[in-house]
């Protein structure tokens, strides 16, 4: 029997699997020099985004998927 495939911490801090098994993140840009960024902008910074298809893959691997 193969030892099990191991999650990696950080990619599960950042990543999360939807129920149908898209993958999403967090934006960037929300930490500092918000003041210049417009409220719309900013707001939409909250929602979470999918991950580029090219690097889904990778990261369901991290994931241990």
């Amino acid at each position: 029997m193969s030892p099990k495939q191991k999650t990696k911490k950080a990619a599960k801090k950042r990543f999360k699997l939807t129920g149908t098994g898209r993958v999403l993140r967090r934006h960037g840009m929300k930490s500092h020099n918000l003041e210049k960024k417009s409220q719309k902008r900013k707001r939409a910074f909250r929602s979470d985004q999918p991950v580029a298809g090219a690097d889904t893959r990778e990261v369901k691997r991290l994931l241990g998927r």
